[in-house]
């Protein structure tokens, strides 16, 4: 009879030092553990006192050490772990042996999940905004290192929040005198003349999720004051039409719907030292038929220009409810699907 090849098993224990309770590694009433079990669900993972002992496929065990020694490494900078890290940390470490044919991030192949869960971005109100996943990290690292970024993904993956916590600490280091915040005035077409109200009042709904970040990250009380002085201007797209934008952090949100001659007219406004982040979804053009998409066409036009960089997250990069990943899974199979039957699917403009 032939016998089934089996994987090599492995054993492991990692020693918790005294200085982290168990509590912090386990989570309260072990949820922690369940997390780390339910991903690994052919390792047998046992806890007596501090020492924990995994036993299991070689890669799955290595995996497990790793994941431990990197929430030990998260906990010493006095960041908690939450369950949703330790679920983000384990896919890293397992994209990371993917990518690396196995070998571990931790040898100089790239960046490891405490170093991307504890990369401070902007502090502010008691909290710390931070990248949680490697994609968001590497998008936040190119605003640092690059002129223009383009920010290209899903809802809900944090571009345009981590881009704008990076024009507010840009503002408080005073690497710039301004922030400058703009979108498109009207998704689906130009037809402010159809809305009610001033034309403030008629430009307010399509700019409220930027108020809304500010608020996050500033004292509400001094916004007011700021962009009374200039120091942050927030405006649709079509106001930045004849200007150059000199000493400014810019940033385009919703740019999957400028036209291309409106993306053109963008990118062109650029000052000195100044830095510009343009940040969209792809398959959420609202733009009326036959228009299309700059965003879509510029990913070809600039490909390739120095000191461009376009950053590209995924449904594995949202971090809002897990159900919304999922459901930008649901719809990119869809259209897949609908591509393939020969349909133009949504938005296909």
């Amino acid at each position: 009879m032939t016998q089934t090849p089996t994987h090599p098993q492995a054993h492991a224990q990692i020693t918790i030092p005294a200085k982290h309770p168990m509590v912090t590694i386990l989570g309260s009433s072990d949820s922690l553990l369940r997390v780390i079990e339910k991903a690994f669900p052919s390792a047998d993972i046992h806890v007596r006192g501090n020492v924990i002992s995994a036993v299991g496929d070689a890669t799955e065990v290595a995996l497990i050490q790793r994941l431990f020694d990197e929430m030990m490494l998260v906990l010493r900078t006095g960041q908690p772990m939450t369950e949703d890290a330790v679920e983000r940390s384990i896919a890293m470490l397992r994209a990371s042996g993917n990518a690396n044919g196995g070998q571990a991030a931790a040898d100089g192949n790239g960046e490891t999940p405490a170093e991307v869960l504890t990369q401070n971005i902007l502090s502010s109100r008691g909290r710390t905004i931070r990248p949680k996943t490697l994609n968001q990290k590497r998008y936040v690292d190119a605003i640092d290192k690059h002129t223009i970024v383009f920010g290209i993904g899903p809802a809900g993956t944090g571009k345009t929040y981590l881009a704008m916590a990076k024009a507010v600490q840009a503002l408080q280091s005073k690497q710039v005198t301004r922030i400058i915040l703009t979108r498109p005035a009207v998704e689906a077409g130009e037809r402010l003349g159809f809305l009610p109200g001033t034309l403030y009042e008629k430009i307010d709904p399509y700019l409220r999720p930027l108020y809304d970040a500010l608020h996050d990250m500033l004292d509400p009380d001094s916004i007011p004051r700021l962009m009374a002085a200039g120091t942050i201007e927030v405006a649709p797209l079509a106001y930045m039409r004849g200007r150059t934008l000199n000493d400014a952090f810019i940033i385009l949100d919703e740019a999957q719907n400028t036209s291309t001659e409106q993306m053109k007219m963008f990118l062109t406004r650029l000052g000195f030292d100044s830095k510009i982040v343009i940040t969209g979804d792809v398959t959420q053009v609202d733009l009326p038929g036959g228009t299309k998409s700059g965003l879509r066409q510029v990913q070809d036009i600039l490909d390739g220009v120095d000191d461009v960089h376009f950053s590209r997250l995924t449904s594995q990069d949202v971090v809002r409810h897990k159900l919304v990943g999922r459901i930008v899974d649901a719809y990119e199979q869809y259209d897949s699907r609908q591509d393939q039957n020969g349909h133009s699917g949504r938005n296909g403009k």
